[in-house]
């Protein structure tokens, strides 16, 4: 607990302004100091933006002592730097490591590309949790089984640092997980009352430290939420400098519609707000990417704060039953079980799968075949050797239409199913990947290839997402250049989140530091073979503590609860 309340200190505004200026510290060489760590001559990227220099980065306790000429110091360790970038903790703005964490706190798959916090709360997120919620969330649990102790969103990441893990961990309260607290899974609006009762528990948790508003809009019962109630939820998060984040409502065949909702809460509620996997979906739409990226950059210099991330890929990753229109789910997934065993309403279903609609997002269609959407997560035994097969090809197999397969598989598995579904084109991922004001986000859980985790295939974004950027783009193909990639890999969503002391490699900032080799980080992870850890990262500190030490894991876990800078309560 003293750590969570510790690293929950409320950020101020002066925090980051001298931080942005991107200055190296230099300590005196002549006076001899003695640290816990020193990392000399590397080539320090502070985060800023500014080009590396020579230099060391003293660690005192959980802190960066300096950063400059420590050659006169004595520390209790001593790492050599010398042909290796020194850079700050990277950040992952879209974790799904919700569960995987619970079950392994060393975050392997994330650390050993230099990840040393995680963000999470994409429309669901742990908390609040009341006794209908608490049903759902262990009802539908796949692979992993946990527990649920905690009543709060705060509750839970409290829960997971008590545990233990080696990465920083905060969260966005989800929409949808508020929707379900109060009214249900059921396509209802909020009653006057309902919406007070929304808008005190979004209260209680900005409170308590969440980071804001997160939606993710394509799926149900999110779906069923109309824009003025995001901007009820999202004005009382505004008051304690919360910030809106969003899969928006269509990323295909209304996508500018989308982005124009997703601005237009970000007006009336007066936050900040953040596009989810920034992307164009299906073929058709790919050529609106210019068009969004222009609206951004003219919101931007309108002086409005609206930002994006994205992971590093042309396949996303989702359930099935995004195949299927919102309208099977109301009144949640055992709803959705009773209208797939319904010849009828099957028949009916199948019907506006095939159609080209505007009114959802049809990744059935948007994928352009079924041969594009490959399954990775049953739960059931019986369908577990369809794993990493496609739908055509099970479908095939079972001398079923692709669309009826569909609803055979969910129908008999009970449960989500994973999917991979190819949607994008790579020259807008490069598009995107160009624009300074976009950060990253794996859209996936940090893991490992063992235990719980070989039962499901994993989108290979899970184990390379960050080095990607690094190799691929930066290094191979040069989309973007070190310090800027750096920078937005840290400094960036540290900043926009308002992060206390995070972000940056100067003196007084948390210790999160990585140290990598640029001529050698590498992603390995494929959609064929997904599980093979990134290489090229030789250190990780998270908090001062080394997580990663030559490339292997220390076992550590010292990463905490972060807050955001509204928290007011303890």
């Amino acid at each position: 607990m003293k750590l969570f309340l510790l690293c929950c200190l409320v950020a101020s505004a002066a925090v980051f302004t001298p931080l942005l200026a991107g200055a190296v510290e230099a300590s005196p060489s002549n006076s001899a100091q003695v640290f816990d760590v020193i990392i000399k001559g590397g080539t320090v990227y502070d985060g800023s933006g500014a080009e590396g220099r020579i230099a060391d980065v003293a660690i005192r306790g959980d802190r960066i002592a300096g950063v400059g000429n420590f050659e006169n110091s004595q520390a209790k360790r001593v790492i050599d730097a010398h042909g290796l970038a020194v850079a700050p903790g990277f950040i992952n703005m879209l974790s799904w490591s919700t569960e995987s964490l619970i079950v392994d706190g060393r975050s392997q798959s994330e650390i050993r590309q230099g990840v040393t916090t995680e963000v999470m709360g994409e429309g669901e997120s742990m908390g609040p949790v009341n006794d209908r919620v608490r049903d759902y969330m262990l009802k539908n649990q796949t692979d992993i089984k946990y527990d649920i102790t905690w009543n709060t969103l705060v509750g839970y990441l409290q829960y997971l640092e008590k545990r233990g893990v080696s990465c920083n961990i905060a969260s966005f309260i989800g929409a949808t997980t508020i929707r379900e607290n109060v009214i249900g899974f059921e396509d209802k609006q909020p009653t006057p009352q309902q919406m007070d009762e929304m808008r005190e528990l979004v209260r209680k948790e900005m409170e308590a430290g969440a980071l804001g508003i997160g939606t993710a809009l394509i799926y149900p019962p999110a779906f069923y939420a109309k824009t003025e109630e995001l901007i009820e939820l999202c004005k009382v998060a505004a008051k304690y400098k919360g910030k809106y984040i969003s899969h928006m409502r269509s990323e295909g065949n209304r996508l500018l519609e989308a982005f124009d909702e997703l601005l237009h809460i970000s007006r009336e509620a007066h936050i900040p707000a953040e596009l989810y996997h920034i992307k164009a979906l299906g073929e058709k739409n790919w050529g609106k990417m210019d068009t969004l990226i222009a609206r951004i950059e003219a919101a931007r210099k309108e002086g409005l704060p609206i930002r994006a991330n994205m992971y590093t890929y042309i396949a996303g990753g989702t359930g099935l039953d995004a195949c299927l229109p919102p309208w099977t789910q109301d009144g949640g997934y055992p709803e959705l079980l009773k209208r797939l065993r319904d010849p009828e309403i099957r028949k009916k279903i199948a019907a506006e799968v095939k159609v080209d609609s505007d009114k959802w997002e049809n990744l059935y269609l948007g994928a352009g075949s079924p041969d594009r959407i490959i399954l990775g997560d049953f739960t059931s035994e019986k369908l577990k050797p369809f794993t990493d097969k496609s739908l055509a090809e099970i479908a095939r197999i079972r001398g079923k239409d692709p669309i009826e397969t569909i609803m055979d598989l969910l129908s008999e598995n009970e449960k989500p199913i994973g999917a991979t579904y190819f949607l994008m084109s790579e020259e807008n991922v490069k598009k995107e990947i160009a624009k300074p004001w976009i950060s990253f986000g794996s859209d996936e859980a940090s893991q490992a290839p063992e235990g719980v985790f070989l039962k499901s295939t994993p989108h290979p974004r899970a184990y390379g997402t960050f080095a990607r950027v690094l190799g691929k783009y930066v290094r191979e193909e040069k989309v973007v250049s070190l310090p800027d990639a750096i920078r937005r890999l840290s400094a960036l969503p540290a900043t926009n989140l308002e992060l206390d002391h995070r972000g940056f490699l100067k003196a007084g900032m948390f210790g999160d530091v990585v140290v990598f080799d640029p001529a050698t980080i590498t992603d390995h992870a494929t959609f064929e073979s997904p599980r093979q850890y990134a290489t090229g990262v030789k250190h990780v500190f998270v908090n001062g503590v080394q997580v990663l030490k030559d490339g292997e894991h220390t076992g550590a876990k010292p990463g905490r609860a972060l807050c955001g800078p509204g928290k007011t309560r303890q």
